[in-house]
């Protein structure tokens, strides 16, 4: 009988959520959060090479990045902004109401969150298939003429210009495409390097919203099947987390990538 009494006083104060490695659900919480605190830090090293890789480019080549960021959809980035903007609201607002115990509240931005993520997703694929539809690819892909040589508006545009008969048909000298203001515009070799960081910036980032919006939706998942309570929260606080993270990578990439050139 004594025995029995101990186990249900021990199984009262550990929790099915708590793991048996940890005296107490705030010494689980903390330590969560630190592990994901110093995740997010090994992520912005990763991102910071690339940023470190560009200003070493950009400083290389400035009328050339300033020449090609007219190629990116002002427009369309903006409005990736708002939206990821937006879903960090969201996914703050989850976590505050998984604290209160708003279950129902909780996966409704949930549910918003993942939403944002799948318009930034959709947005970004058309921004894609523009520019491989111009034939602006990173490498050896620039200009190559199985993506390019297309009409638009009566204009031959995503065409390889070369200066002599012996170019290789891999590596185009040059390339004109018509940009985003509707300019013919010749762009050199050298600015593939723009659109090589500017493809592996943002499809990194890209990589990186939907694992995020993966882990938002187990997190949903688990929302409704009730796991979580006002005493147990930390998936839906580090979700949220990483969240912000990806929301934090893009407000950098957004003006670098697509606002940052000559002034007029």
């Amino acid at each position: 009988m004594a025995n029995e009494t101990a186990h249900a006083e021990h199984a009262h104060a550990h929790p099915d959520f708590l793991q048996h490695h940890f005296d107490t659900p705030t010494q689980q919480f903390n330590a969560s959060k630190l592990g994901m605190w110093v995740f997010i830090a090994t992520e912005i090293l990763m991102f910071g090479g690339l940023f470190c890789a560009y200003a070493i480019w950009r400083g290389l080549d400035p009328d050339i990045f300033d020449q090609a960021h007219h190629f990116l959809n002002k427009t369309m980035g903006a409005t990736n902004t708002v939206v990821l903007l937006f879903s960090s609201l969201t996914a703050a607002l989850a976590v505050r109401s998984a604290q209160v115990g708003k279950r129902n509240l909780t996966s409704i931005y949930l549910v918003i969150t993942i939403l944002c993520a799948c318009v930034f997703l959709v947005v970004k694929y058309f921004e894609y298939t523009h520019k491989f539809h111009l034939g602006l690819l990173p490498g050896h892909c620039f200009g190559h003429p199985w993506f390019s040589a297309s009409v638009q508006g009566g204009q031959e545009i995503g065409t390889c210009l070369r200066t002599t008969d012996t170019a290789s048909a891999v590596m185009p000298e040059w390339v004109k495409a018509v940009d985003e203001s509707g300019q013919v515009t010749v762009l050199p070799p050298r600015a593939n390097m723009y659109f090589g960081l500017y493809f592996v910036m943002t499809g990194l980032h890209g990589l990186h919203v939907i694992i995020g919006m993966s882990i938002l939706i187990w997190v949903l998942v688990k929302n409704i099947r009730g796991k979580f309570s006002p005493a147990y929260f930390t998936p839906v606080d580090l979700g949220a987390l990483y969240w912000h993270l990806v929301d934090l990578v893009w407000i950098y990439l957004f003006p670098l990538l697509y606002l940052v050139g000559k002034p007029e």
